[in-house]
């Protein structure tokens, strides 16, 4: 089966607040757990981008205790990683964009939400639970569906849930099923946000610390 998911963040603090885990480990533990209860070797994942924090490292210890078969579309937090040819260890492919078709329905994967309305689906990441502007905009577009862990209840998900998962995100008992976010974007005590850092793709079986014959 083909399943989806976006914006794990493993080792990532800063969004710990919008989280109902008390700390990181907590946290990973958890999407580690769901994800293998969810899925096994013989499905496929196409993760919708943000495996990690922009700047640090592929966090290999994580993604090496995911079962399936990985495919990573890259988001704003995987372009900046200082051993990004490391991902190639744990995902089949690592594009910036895709398009798949999953049974009969189409899809265009990308973390960044773009604006959609023909056939299948676009299927993204990138805003978590947000409820800014983009909300509004996104409510109206039923063919647009954000793969978020935050959406999607921290497990990855069917093209079904995914769409039963966004109906009640964005439908009028929303809070209740996902409640606003009221964290801030900077820890204190642990990793910071930083600008993001775009870098070429890297390339399958390039030297750690090089994209290609791009060098870091």
């Amino acid at each position: 089966m083909i399943f989806y998911t976006a914006d794990l963040h493993f080792h990532y603090k800063p969004f710990l607040p919008g989280r109902p885990f008390s700390s990181v480990e907590e946290m990973d533990e958890a999407m580690i757990r769901l994800w293998n209860e969810t899925i096994t070797d013989e499905d496929t994942v196409y993760v919708v981008g943000d495996v990690g924090y922009n700047g640090g490292y592929v966090p290999g210890d994580a993604l090496g205790r995911l079962q399936g078969r990985k495919h990573l579309i890259r988001g704003n937090h995987d372009t900046g990683f200082e051993n990004a040819p490391k991902l190639f260890d744990y995902f089949e492919t690592v594009t910036d964009f895709n398009e798949i078709d999953d049974g009969e329905t189409h899809i265009l994967l990308c973390h960044y939400p773009i604006l959609y309305r023909k056939r299948g689906y676009m299927i993204h990441g990138h805003l978590h639970q947000a409820r800014g502007p983009e909300y509004d905009i996104l409510r109206q577009m039923p063919r647009m569906l954000n793969a978020g862990v935050d959406v999607n209840f921290y497990r990855p998900v069917t093209l079904a849930q995914l769409v039963e998962n966004n109906a009640l995100f964005y439908g009028p008992d929303s809070l209740r099923h996902f409640p606003e976010y009221t964290g801030k974007s900077v820890c204190r005590d642990g990793l910071l946000p930083r600008r993001p850092d775009f870098r070429p793709l890297p390339q399958r079986g390039s030297a750690a610390g090089h994209l290609g014959d791009f060098v870091l």
